[in-house]
């Protein structure tokens, strides 16, 4: 099994841990595998090595950072066989979470360069033709991703108290949102669109989400009080965010969201700018991930309400 790891050291905890890459290249030393490891230098570098990766025969990629590293790899994995593996060393780890992947970096890798590890086709999203893995979203959403990307040691204490300085000085948005079962205008703070029920942090944005389930769910925030704002939180950190009455929660296969300017948007964390209209789709199956021996079937059990929606969307082509 011929396997390429691909290290982001600007990640969170790769950052804060400059051990990290020592002993994740000791274990792999260690395994007698055929593993050859690769550090990124900048952003956009992740999607070139994965690339690279593919055309020299690997069948499997482990990445290690946080959802903006997943973001990176992932187009480049997209309709192949190979598999994925995930070694948590983010900030917030919202998909590795949902996934319920081993938290401590080294067993994560441990499983991840297990030869008998089995995987699972999870689906993916796109915004424009631009890939996510776990979230997308703007409005507040897109304004904290911004933030927290300039602090220079993130964690969840970083997170929060950015959201919580944020949440009552931006202005709601009017947004109308399209699932083709459901049309709908509202002011909100932010909307965001969800594979996982993660956030990250495990902060439980869209309760009852399945990266299997061939659909997306969308969580609009309507404006708030402090009080409210309180309540918020900690439903969010609870997994009960669903009975908020200041949400709005819809799931599809596709959504149509108009904002009245163009602005910012995250992908996984990662700012892009974007037109006032935006195409949300999910592709089924799209990624394959390395989970440990036994659980191919955990992320099928959630219980799942189901909404008609358009014909299963095509597979666009990644550059």
């Amino acid at each position: 099994m011929k396997t390429c790891l691909i290290f982001n050291p600007a990640a969170g905890k790769c950052r804060r841990t400059p051990a990290l890459f020592k002993a994740i290249t000791r274990r792999v030393a260690e395994s007698g595998l055929d593993v050859s490891v690769v550090k990124t230098r900048e952003r956009g570098h992740a999607t070139e090595l994965a690339r690279a990766a593919v055309r020299d025969g690997c069948t499997r990629i482990i990445a290690v950072g946080g959802d903006g590293t997943l973001n990176e790899i992932a187009p480049a994995l997209i309709g192949t066989r190979l598999a994925l593996g995930i070694v948590p060393a983010g900030s917030g780890n919202g998909l590795a979470t949902h996934l319920g992947l081993p938290r401590d970096p080294l067993k994560a890798l441990g499983l991840a360069l297990e030869p008998a590890s089995g995987s699972v086709a999870i689906d993916v999203g796109t915004v424009n033709d631009v890939v996510f893995v776990n979230t997308t979203g703007f409005g507040l959403d897109a304004e904290i991703a911004s933030r927290c990307n300039e602090i220079s040691r993130r964690s969840f204490l970083s997170y929060a108290r950015t959201t919580w300085a944020r949440f009552f000085q931006r202005a709601p948005m009017r947004v109308t949102i399209d699932s083709g079962a459901r049309r709908v205008s509202l002011e909100t703070l932010l909307v965001t669109v969800s594979n996982s029920d993660q956030y990250g942090h495990h902060a439980c944005i869209a309760p009852g989400a399945s990266v299997r389930d061939g659909l997306i769910d969308l969580v609009a925030v309507k404006p708030m009080g402090p009080l409210r704002a309180v309540q918020f939180a900690a439903q969010l950190m609870l997994g009960r965010l669903h009975t908020n009455p200041r949400t709005l929660r819809l799931r599809a296969r596709e959504f149509t969201l108009e904002r009245i300017a163009p602005g910012f948007l995250h992908t996984d964390g990662e700012l892009h700018y974007a037109g006032s209209k935006l195409e949300v789709r999910v592709h089924p199956a799209a990624l394959r991930i390395v989970t440990a021996p036994g659980t191919r079937d955990r992320f099928v059990l959630k219980r799942r309400i189901r909404q008609p929606g358009p014909a299963r969307p095509s597979l666009p082509r990644f550059r």
